[in-house]
């Protein structure tokens, strides 16, 4: 196993690759301040790569950082940051990445729409096949505890998110993390089973 100091001496990692999918670290930035990010304690690593970008990277960057999309089973937009903070990026890298046959999963604290300010599910359907949201809480009191958002109604505008995403036609799973303290994983998988959506429970620092 690597030392923490080893991982931070490693170049920044833009596509690495976990449960054969290569995950995409494309921003630092997040709409969220989440109390159990590695980031926010003392952390650049997640299992093992180094996620702290120097700068963020470009779609021409993020395609050769990729390769060949058959190599994997899927391709994910998930790194240190939120990835529908970049959409452009995001719709220019799934689209070219889409041409050549990859299967594209974004996971999302879902609060794009709240940021962009319009239902961007309609454009991310063309290129995206699932996304996989961050519930985290059963309850406003506890996702506002725990994740911290920076906008008001942030824990509403995510299930909208997951509405509109499901309506559009894409697959979507909520998780939650296990073991937060208070937050109930049976509470959240009904918040799931009433929307008709999947539910996947989550372990702290393991991407998938």
């Amino acid at each position: 196993m690597q030392s923490t100091k080893q991982v931070m001496e490693q170049p920044p990692t833009v596509a690495y690759r976990l449960h054969g999918n290569c995950y995409l670290n494309t921003t630092w930035h997040c709409t969220l301040r989440c109390r159990f990010c590695p980031k926010f304690n003392g952390s650049r690593e997640v299992q093992g790569y180094n996620l702290w970008l120097q700068s963020e990277p470009d779609t021409d960057q993020i395609l050769a950082a990729v390769g060949d999309p058959a190599d994997y089973n899927e391709i994910v937009f998930c790194g240190y940051g939120e990835p529908t903070l970049r959409l452009e990026v995001l719709l220019q890298v799934a689209g070219a990445l889409k041409q050549q046959g990859a299967r594209i999963r974004v996971n999302t604290d879902g609060l794009a729409n709240l940021v962009h300010g319009y239902d961007v599910t309609s454009r991310l359907v063309q290129v995206v096949d699932a996304v996989s949201i961050s519930l985290n809480a059963h309850e406003e009191r506890l996702y506002d505890y725990h994740c911290r958002p920076k906008r008001h109604g942030a824990f509403r505008a995510l299930q909208n998110f997951a509405r509109c995403a499901s309506q559009h036609g894409m697959a979507v799973t909520l998780t939650a993390i296990d073991g937060l303290e208070e937050v109930s994983i049976p509470a959240c998988e009904k918040i799931a089973s009433e929307l008709g959506m999947q539910f996947r429970a989550r372990q702290l620092n393991q991407v998938g």
